[in-house]
């Protein structure tokens, strides 16, 4: 995972050890390595400019120099995810004898603005979910009687993205989480799909009759129409025939949201949607996190505010002294 700018560097050969270890050990996709390390190598680079020769000569001024001109630049979101990713790769450069000792441990992390999720109330989803149901149901009668491979391909889209949309609301699950899913995963039996999340950690998550319905269609219906040799076990299926990306579900979320009239969102609005609804229906915190996969409660808490939000709003609509 050489970058050029490492061949010759001081920190070039423990940066590469910092990599394997991240993808060894904490079980990381190389995408996520890469911008970690990076992260590493950007403040290694400002820091050698500074006069810095090996770790044990990087000083904490240093460090902040360094954050400091990254914030002329960079959103404080984005200040805050480097600073994370330094003050991280010292706790592992002490750890392993690197450094005599961890200069970043002081580091402070720029506090940024949580927003809440955007998320669809309840009846903006039934909105949503009617309306592909819908179309997909009349795509079924229309592909079973057309005679035109192009006709059918188009009908059989609309059955997929019903699937596709139905599971994202039922389970809540990342849009990488949904593309990663082969026909193993799914139990028709008790209505549940095993998922590999972040880390390839895996859980088991239950989803509802509708998306049952839906996917039994996608698998008996569509998914025969699409499939090839370049199809493998893949549950969902673009049209050539191969795993469907994540660029095309993104793009169907779009597209079902516009012609469903309701505002406009992504797969993770949709994931936001589902765990708001389960709070606001009495589910427990700690069963959405397990659901959602969420290696922090604090992440799941963030959806309890949106429950409060939205339940100020109907406050201030409903009660006449409010």
């Amino acid at each position: 995972m050489k970058s050029s700018s490492q061949q010759t560097a001081w920190y070039a050969q423990t940066l590469d050890e910092y990599a394997t270890f991240l993808i060894a050990n904490r079980g990381l996709s190389e995408h996520t390595v890469r911008a970690y390390v990076g992260d590493v190598e950007r403040c290694c680079i400002y820091v050698t400019e500074l006069g810095a020769s090996s770790w044990n000569t990087i000083t904490l001024d240093m460090l902040r120099n360094w954050m400091a001109t990254e914030a002329q630049h960079i959103a404080k979101s984005s200040l805050a995810r480097r600073t994370v990713s330094v003050r991280q790769f010292f706790v592992w450069a002490t750890e392993h004898h690197v450094c005599a000792h961890n200069v970043a441990a002081v580091l402070q992390i720029p506090k940024t603005a949580k927003p809440l999720p955007a998320v669809l109330n309840e009846q903006q989803a039934e909105r949503l979910m009617d309306e592909v149901d819908a179309e997909a149901v009349e795509a079924q009668h229309e592909a079973a009687d057309s005679t035109s491979l192009c006709y059918e391909r188009r009908e059989v889209s609309t059955i997929r993205d019903c699937a596709i949309l139905e599971l994202l609301y039922a389970t809540g699950i990342r849009v990488a989480e949904l593309t990663g899913l082969n026909i193993a995963d799914v139990n028709m039996t008790n209505r549940t799909i095993r998922v590999t999340g972040k880390g390839n950690k895996q859980r088991v998550v239950p989803y509802g009759v509708p998306a049952q319905r839906a996917l039994d269609t996608w698998l008996n219906v569509g998914r025969p129409r699409f499939a090839s040799d370049q199809s493998e076990q893949a549950l969902f299926l673009g049209v050539r025939g191969s795993r469907i990306n994540q660029r095309i579900v993104r793009a169907v979320v779009h597209r079902e949201a516009a012609r469903a009239g309701v505002p406009d969102i992504s797969p993770h609005a949709l994931r936001h949607s589902a765990a708001t609804h389960l709070l606001d229906g009495g589910a427990d915190l700690r069963e959405v996190q397990e659901l959602l996969g969420h290696s922090s409660l604090g992440t799941t808490q963030r959806y309890t505010h949106v429950s409060i939000g939205q339940l100020k709003q109907r406050y201030a609509q409903a009660f006449p002294r409010a």
